[in-house]
């Protein structure tokens, strides 16, 4: 009777140790599931622009994301100062998203993607939507240069669901 008594509480106290090991690297794991990612916006900023006001729109922008895995168009051209309205929608069957950051940002932001599929997204610079569902995103263009669009659902990325802004300096043509 002993040694059954003994052998429960080995047992118990490995479940316990084994559990508690578990639940720690659980722990390790849940911060990059529910990650928002507001660092990356917030270094985005400095060089794709920032997040705009919806009475300063100088011009609406339709977007499509469609699951042969584009974006129409994929390519825009803007000029600095300009606060775009961009209506995103989703025609596809699965979930895509639009996120803008510079190729270094989008490329990091994917890896971790592709390591915690279920990420939730809740930045300025994005907008993920379901299928057949659309939104808005207004976005200020601040510098010249190129800024970077893509799509970050695990595979997207790699089939070529990306696009670009190019930002020209100079005022907008387009007053309100």
């Amino acid at each position: 009777m002993k040694n059954t008594h003994k052998q429960n509480l080995l047992i118990a106290a490995l479940l316990a140790t084994t559990s508690f090991y578990a639940a720690a690297q659980n722990m390790q794991a849940m911060p990059a599931m529910s990650h928002h990612h507001a660092e990356h916006a917030e270094h985005a900023g400095d060089t794709i622009g920032q997040p705009g006001a919806a009475g300063k729109v100088t011009r609406t922008v339709k977007v499509d994301m469609s699951d042969n895995m584009r974006f129409t168009p994929e390519k825009l051209q803007v000029k600095t100062g300009d606060t775009i309205r961009f209506v995103v929608s989703n025609s596809g069957k699965i979930r895509h998203e639009l996120v803008f950051g510079n190729e270094a940002q989008l490329k990091a932001h994917y890896a971790a993607m592709l390591k915690n599929p279920e990420m939730e997204h809740a930045d300025d610079n994005q907008i993920t939507l379901e299928p057949g569902k659309s939104g808005e995103l207004i976005w200020q263009f601040t510098q010249t240069g190129t800024v970077n669009f893509a799509c970050l659902q695990p595979g997207h990325y790699d089939a070529g669901m990306k696009g670009s802004v190019t930002v020209a300096s100079g005022d907008s043509t387009h007053k309100h």
